[in-house]
């Protein structure tokens, strides 16, 4: 089909030009309804709206039709309420599919005249996280957008061909938006309108095209099983790939399958499209795109694809080979990504600690079977006392309920660890790597020690009960209860490491509990040992003076062969 350049898409009617599938949609329908949403928005006096739609040809025409209107599109992250809370004050409606929302055929009006689109003053904003961890509003003309899908049908557009677009990935965010919706439109090729998450649904999908191409993610990539149709979905003209790295394995068992290496995109809302690569690990920058480095090596770009004049500081660190090309090595800032979602570390701290119970919080990476985030906490007097009263369970389910009011569920924690005090190094700070191995370490199995001391044949520590001590799970769920046999544990480990070495337990004797012991709590444990009569004395009391418990342990001393 015919290149029609993006600023051009609303000119001339092309019937039987196909933009979407199931149901379909040509050019000459898609160009009527543009312009009359275009109309409908003027009418009202619209200028700014917010527009998250799951069908990519709704999305189309209501860019279109906002940008013939003069309107400013803000294309939001998500419907969640803290989204629309931060959103709203920019914008005077919201074109969604929820209920409460406009619709798209609510907007309609009478057709403006169609004009070409100004590259200059149309605009569509994206909404990510910047690195402060605030959400971040990103600005974009078209002309920057116009540049992106041009430079992409140099690359590509041969061997696409006519290909269908179907892609795994929403159409809110950069890639999805430019690889989906807008190359698409402007090179004439179709595209399937919902996003398939799902291998089986991307083949299905693909099934119904003698021609398609895939718009992926590499968590979709990775979940590819054996039991697809390997020879079918051979036919694939391109994958593409974007949103993290695909790991070597995956690609190259894609390349076994299909008979080709999917392309990798590097990019970003900020800077749009950086680089590709196809089975390498260096990455080659887009045409007119020109890298440079900070005094830290993090990648500066310079690129059609940002407003004139503009260098983007990134927090990749990279290697920058003589011939252009570049191999990245890690980020240097707290944004992660995890299953091609860019997750800010810092705001969801802060939203942790804007519930009561949380005094201090820190997220990391868990890497396991799957990636997923984990929490350092430090909880307030009332969420240690709501730990004591409803258990480990109540307390983190209520957190993660009150952290899915500021993100998606791939950011809630899957892991979560409650800590005494943040464990900060001397120079104040907490590394990352830090806070990772404490959330892939064991929950803790015994006491912090905080004091020890002899006093005459005694000997005195100063316990404090960890919060996340994991006996507490099993005893009990609801109010956690240290065990007896436990405290007992804790003095046998205790007085044989430090009073009797090597001696072995053989019974106990007038064993008293008369308080409990709860997360949280700080003891004083005395040990006296009484070598003559194999017998250690011990006796806990919290830190309100009370006895705990006491009790005699029967020890057998080790005798030199």
């Amino acid at each position: 089909m015919k290149w029609i350049a993006l600023e051009q898409l609303l000119i001339e009617a092309q019937p039987g030009r196909a933009v979407t599938f199931a149901p379909a949609l040509d050019h000459a329908q898609l160009r009527d309804q543009a312009l009359r949403l275009a109309g409908g928005l003027k009418a009202r006096g619209i200028n700014r709206l917010a527009v998250h739609l799951e069908d990519a040809g709704d999305l189309a025409i209501a860019l279109l039709g906002a940008w013939h209107a003069g309107a400013q599109v803000l294309l939001p992250a998500d419907l969640q309420p803290q989204t629309r809370q931060r959103w709203s004050p920019d914008v005077q409606l919201w074109l969604s599919d929820l209920p409460d929302d406009s619709r798209l055929n609510s907007l309609y009006g009478e057709p403006l005249p169609a004009t070409a689109l100004d590259l200059d003053r149309a605009q569509v904003s994206l909404c990510t996280s910047g690195s402060s961890g605030e959400p971040k509003r990103i600005d974009k003309c078209l002309r920057q957008l116009a540049n992106e899908v041009s430079a992409l049908e140099q690359l590509w557009g041969d061997s696409l061909g006519n290909a269908c677009i179907i892609g795994s990935v929403a159409t809110q965010h950069i890639y999805g938006l430019l690889f989906r919706v807008l190359w698409p439109l402007c090179a004439g090729r179709g595209f399937v309108r919902r996003q398939l998450p799902f291998p089986e649904e991307l083949q299905r999908a693909s099934r119904e095209h003698p021609a398609f191409a895939w718009v992926a993610s590499p968590a979709l990539l990775k979940r590819m099983g054996d039991n697809l149709d390997w020879p079918a979905l051979r036919q694939v003209r391109r994958v593409f790939s974007s949103g993290g790295s695909l790991p070597a394995e995956a690609a190259a068992l894609l390349e076994q399958r299909l008979g080709q290496w999917p392309i990798e995109i590097l990019g970003s809302s900020e800077t749009g499209g950086i680089a590709w690569r196809q089975a390498d690990v260096l990455w080659q920058p887009f045409a007119d795109v020109r890298l440079s480095q900070n005094e830290e090596g993090a990648l500066r770009i310079e690129s059609p694809y940002l407003p004139a004049g503009h260098v983007e500081q990134t927090a990749d660190a990279a290697e920058i080979a003589d011939d252009g090309r570049f191999r990245l090595l890690g980020r240097l800032d707290r944004i992660v990504k995890l299953e091609e979602k860019r997750i800010a570390l810092p705001m969801l701290e802060q939203a942790l600690m804007d519930h009561p119970w949380v005094a201090e919080a820190r997220l990391g990476v868990v890497q396991e079977r799957r990636a997923s985030l984990g929490a350092l906490l430090v909880l307030s007097s009332q969420g240690l006392k709501a730990l004591r009263e409803q258990g480990r369970r109540a307390l983190t389910d209520a957190l993660r309920e009150h952290l899915s009011r500021h993100c998606e569920a791939i950011a809630l924690p899957r892991r979560w660890r409650l800590v005494r005090q943040l464990p900060l190094n001397t120079q104040g700070k907490l590394p990352q790597a830090d806070v990772e191995a404490l959330l892939l370490a064991p929950r803790p199995q015994t006491p912090e020690v905080l004091e020890h001391s002899t006093v005459n044949d005694e000997q005195r520590w100063t316990l404090y009960v960890p919060q996340d001590l994991a006996v507490f799970s099993g005893h009990f769920a609801r109010t956690p209860v240290l065990p007896g046999v436990v405290q007992v544990d804790w003095a046998i480990r205790l007085g044989c490491e430090h009073l009797a070495p090597g001696a072995r337990f053989t019974g106990m004797e007038v064993l008293k509990f008369q308080n409990l012991v709860r997360p949280g709590d700080t003891l004083e444990l005395n040990l006296r040992f009484d070598p003559a009569r194999g017998k250690l004395y011990f006796s806990y009391r919290n830190d309100a003076g009370a006895a705990c418990s006491s009790g005699r342990i029967l020890l057998e001393l080790a005798h030199d062969a």
